[in-house]
């Protein structure tokens, strides 16, 4: 190994990914913004939860949303055309946002300071979203009926920095490879300070509870010290 120069390019990466992301996080706290990132697997129903929260929260909230994908503008001109500013960020292949290109992003909206949530819709996929923070104030991660129960035996690190699981497409229920009891058994052994909500966004069941938790989670951290204390 004489001579040799080892750089670890994962360990650079991620330090200043994580340095971008505080810095993000401290410009949005002193434009009094909150951001939301929105982490799950494909097909969850990502895009229907933020326009159902959107609505739900009403004209008295000023509502952005930054999409991710790897290829496409169908959720973002969804976005768009229920009325909601919408940013497209197309990764070209990339399989999660990080700080830098969510923080282009956000730069991109005209008068962000006008603005009481940006909501961030992330690649869907549960492993490298969950490894890189983009500057939120809170970690959603959806879990919807159809893709089992046993997710958080899986990928248990996106359960782990999750503040709030929202299981939507309940619905679906009863469902023999769902159980919401064991869920929450295993969601609450491994992280005990994450929020549960059960939502069907088709029928707008749980949607209400969901937006009063999103409130109150803004109203405590507008009033704290720490950026990221909810």
């Amino acid at each position: 190994m004489d001579g040799i120069r080892l750089i670890e390019i994962n360990e650079e990466i991620g330090a200043d990914n994580a340095e971008c992301a505080a810095e993000t996080a401290r410009m949005l706290k002193s434009m009094d913004v909150f951001m939301v990132n929105v982490m799950s697997s494909p097909g969850s129903g990502k895009t229907s939860l933020i326009l159902e929260t959107a609505r739900a929260l009403g004209t008295g909230y000023r509502i952005a949303v930054i999409e991710g994908d790897i290829d496409s503008l169908v959720d973002s001109e969804k976005v768009a055309a229920a009325g909601f500013k919408a940013v497209q960020i197309r990764t070209g292949g990339a399989c999660h946002l990080d700080a830098a290109t969510v923080r282009r992003a956000l730069d991109s909206i005209e008068n962000l300071a006008s603005y009481d949530f940006v909501f961030v819709e992330n690649i869907g996929n549960l492993v490298c979203p969950a490894e890189f923070a983009i500057g939120e104030h809170m970690k959603c991660m959806l879990l919807s009926v159809p893709e089992g129960d046993d997710k958080i035996m899986k990928y248990p690190l996106m359960f782990t920095i999750a503040d709030a699981l929202i299981v939507n497409k309940i619905d679906y229920l009863p469902d023999e490879g769902f159980s919401v009891d064991a869920l929450r058994r295993r969601a609450m052994a491994l992280n005990p300070r994450m929020a549960l909500f059960e939502v069907s966004c088709r029928r707008g069941i749980g949607i209400q509870k969901w937006r009063d938790y999103l409130e109150r989670a803004r109203r405590t951290w507008r009033n704290a010290g720490d950026e990221k204390e909810i």
